[in-house]
């Protein structure tokens, strides 16, 4: 796969399938801020080539006390698709040899900060072992999502049979880089109402389109609008990491935002869209024309019917103040959570240690059962009552108890009436569309909006992604298809604004999705929708498996926990148009995805 938005070639995929030494996942923050100088590079040992058009200017005198160089290993300690990470001094680097060249770059993945040595190369590129995330190992280009930072490189030359590789301190410092931007060249009046783009939302697919467009040197207005008055944030930590604030979860700062050209406003919400004139209408009365728009406003919260809808300490886990009241309030208290989505029962996961009593209620025998299966949803179940989760399952809510109007007691239809102080809800989501239900913009029955493959609406100049799409998914026969995944949406802004760019590219990515719970992460890659059957290898009960999903005799997605990088792997062999058929994964014997590929 030479990136998400390439034509697929087969890929040989050399790995080794190990139960490999336990990487601790720090929940570091998303990468922020400006791009870090890394130097004049050079990739794959070649002397005069490098990736000018993906660097950060730099002054044309540097001074030798902002480089690094060391003697990392004997040419021959490293065989051909093996990777090592080696210790400059002032910093590590991720040392890789294929087709007997060697090339350096940052040994961690920008997203989340995991070593990259654990990973998956093959044919010029390597993918994260967390989250799938594909890098360039020519230029450090990121090239399949999630994240938005690219990867800085440095030189490498052989000299009597040593490796020598030349880094940038700062580039080592941290490891990761920005691609450059335009700037836009209009002078204009922040006033003005018309934007050549106008990007409605926040999130990933608005974030990814908006830059985008300026590395692709796009110098026109770009708006980006949101109803959240916080910069974009990493949304999938809310879940995980309820006490995080907006500043430790942001994915932009302001500074970066203005420094490009990309004009955030924030707590505007709109409320129609009018495309024969192509103008937004915003709930305070203001109106924006476009030229372009890309509508990425997400997913709200599903309703629920309820007596009691008044009653206070009753959340939907939408931004950072929800989660930060939601973890004040659950100190030492009884908290409830309705409906056992990935939401849900992350939040359940992260009260454990504050709260006093944590109950879950599901409509479902198990947890997961649609998007897992039984088996792994009981597995997972089973870790949750370990760590003094109660279930309360097949059941729903009738009633929200409250006493002078804060909740006291959540009343299920069984009967059952458990203690509450704070209850989240997590009984999944349906798309934000509502405000389109007079433009003429083609949605489907559920409210999802229909996009072609270079995510153009069925209006004119109208584009979107992320969350409230349905799109022609490639593996499925071009089916339209909603994936709600953050990385995603990441893949609908890049494609989006390529679209409106006129240098449109068909999406090859593999869907990938991650969920952690007690320390412990779950993976998946692929599109298991519909699948007939569950093949599993490894330890349910240890939690230590490999669940690959089929429909019919195909593989069509895998989950793991404690198996890295299995799924990443396997996200690499169906990304290069290859197919596993389910012959090849129930035998037992998964040789055909072992190699030697990592030190």
């Amino acid at each position: 796969m030479g990136g998400c938005f390439s034509k697929p070639k087969p890929v040989e995929v050399k790995v080794e399938l190990s139960l490999l030494e336990k990487e601790k996942e720090v929940d570091g923050l998303s990468p922020n801020g400006k791009a870090s100088p890394f130097a004049d590079s050079r990739p794959n040992g070649a002397l005069g080539h490098g990736s000018d058009d993906d660097s950060t200017p730099l002054p044309l005198y540097h001074k030798p006390r902002d480089y690094v160089e060391a003697s990392v290993c004997h040419v021959k300690d490293l065989e051909n698709g093996q990777m090592r990470e080696v210790d400059l001094g002032s910093g590590r680097a991720l040392l890789i040899k294929e087709h007997g060249e060697f090339s350096a770059i940052a040994h961690k993945c920008p997203h989340y900060g995991a070593p990259l040595v654990k990973g998956v190369l093959s044919k010029g590129h390597v993918r994260c072992p967390w989250h799938g995330a594909c890098f360039n190992i020519a230029t450090g280009d990121l090239e399949d999502f999630p994240g938005l930072d690219s990867l800085p490189i440095f030189q490498v030359r052989v000299e009597k049979d040593k490796v020598i590789i030349r880094a940038n301190k700062q580039a080592l410092q941290s490891q990761k880089r920005s691609k450059p931007m335009a700037r836009c060249s209009a002078v204009i009046n922040s006033n003005t109402g018309f934007s050549h783009v106008l990007i409605i939302g926040s999130g990933p697919a608005a974030l990814v389109c908006a830059e985008t467009l300026r590395q692709e040197g796009f110098t026109d207005r770009i708006v980006m609008c949101t109803m959240d008055r916080h910069p974009p944030y990493d949304r999938p930590k809310l879940s995980k990491s309820l006490e995080s604030t907006a500043e430790q979860l942001r994915l932009r700062s302001v500074e970066f935002l203005q420094d490009h050209d990309i004009e955030l406003l924030t707590e505007k919400e709109v409320v129609a869209i009018d495309v024969k004139t192509r103008s937004v209408i915003f709930e305070d009365g203001l109106r924006m024309e476009y030229k372009k728009l890309f509508i990425a406003t997400g997913s709200k919260p599903k309703t629920m019917i309820y007596k009691g809808q008044d009653v206070e300490n009753v959340f939907h886990l939408r931004t950072p103040d929800d989660a930060n009241s939601i973890a004040r309030l659950a100190n030492n208290k009884n908290a409830v959570i309705v409906g056992t989505s990935f939401v849900g029962m992350e939040v359940a996961a992260a009260l454990t240690d504050k709260a006093h009593s944590v109950s879950v209620i599901g409509i479902e025998t198990v947890p997961f059962k649609h998007a897992l299966g039984e088996k792994v949803g009981k597995a997972i179940m089973k870790l949750f009552e370990v760590n003094r989760v109660k279930f309360y399952m097949l059941n729903e809510v009738s009633e929200m108890v409250g006493q002078h109007g804060q909740l006291k007691e959540v009343a299920l239809k069984s009967g059952k009436v458990l203690r509450a102080d704070v209850c989240v809800i997590g009984a999944g989501s349906i798309p934000a569309t509502g405000f389109l239900k007079q433009s003429g913009i083609h949605m489907d029955s559920r409210g999802f909006i229909t996009v072609n493959k270079m995510m153009q609406t069925s209006a004119d100049g109208v584009y979107a992604g992320g969350d409230v799409v349905v799109f022609p998914f490639p593996p499925r026969n071009n089916k339209k298809v909603n994936i709600p995944h953050w990385q995603m949406a990441h893949v609908h802004g890049r494609a989006a604004a390529l679209s409106m760019m006129g240098r449109a590219a068909e999406i090859k990515t593999v869907p990938y999705f991650w969920s952690a719970m007690f320390g412990k992460t779950l993976r998946y890659a692929g599109y298991g929708e519909g699948f007939d059957d569950v093949i599993i290898q490894g330890d349910l009960d240890e939690l230590r498996f490999v669940a690959f999903y089929t429909r019919s005799e195909e593989v069509v997605a895998v989950a793991s926990m404690n198996y890295d990088p299995i799924v990443s792997r396997v996200a690499e062999v169906l990304g290069s148009g290859k197919t596993i058929k389910k012959r090849d994964v129930e035998t037992g014997d998964i040789s055909w995805l072992t190699d030697k590929g990592s030190q």
